[in-house]
């Protein structure tokens, strides 16, 4: 949090940009990233890339949020997200860009995401729930938004230690 790629809204890649050695390299240091991070997603704005791409990698299994279905290793390039239900849940987020912070933040949960993949096909689906509101926290970091951005009541702002301890 405070370097300003996070804070601008990112470019579409070009059909041409999708199929290059150096969009292709971007996902690899991207994958090697979130791995290294434990986390579960991770925009290009994150690391420093101010372009339309995201990638997400679900485990499988029970979590604090419930059981959720795995998702392998995935590209999204161009993403759009429209909300087809204006029903909202809360869930804590946190996020590699704003590390040891947690916060409560409210989404709608059920989207449609259209997107691109990395071999230049549209794709779309549909999510709920936990799931709905993982890609929409990614594809925020595209439009130049961090979760505290979406908080209504700031005094969930807690440490994670602090989360831990009172939240968890």
């Amino acid at each position: 949090m405070g370097n300003p790629v996070l804070r601008q809204v990112a470019r579409e890649l070009s059909p041409q940009e999708i199929s290059s050695s150096e969009t292709a390299l971007l996902i690899a240091d991207m994958t090697d990233t979130l791995r290294d991070y434990g986390g579960i997603g991770l925009a290009a704005p994150q690391v420093g890339v101010a372009v339309r791409l995201a990638i997400i990698e679900i485990e499988g299994g029970p979590t604090r949020y419930g059981e959720l279905e795995a998702m392998p290793l995935t590209v999204f390039i161009n993403p759009e997200i429209e909300v087809l239900d204006s029903g909202v849940a809360a869930y804590w987020e946190g996020c590699l860009s704003v590390p040891g912070l947690r916060g409560l933040v409210e989404r709608p949960q059920h989207v449609r995401i259209r997107y691109t993949t990395v071999e230049g096909k549209p794709a779309e689906f549909e999510l709920h729930g936990f799931t709905a509101t993982v890609f929409q926290h990614e594809f925020d970091h595209l439009n130049g938004k961090l979760f505290v951005d979406r908080m209504t009541d700031m005094s969930s702002l807690s440490f994670e230690r602090e989360y831990e301890r009172y939240h968890s």
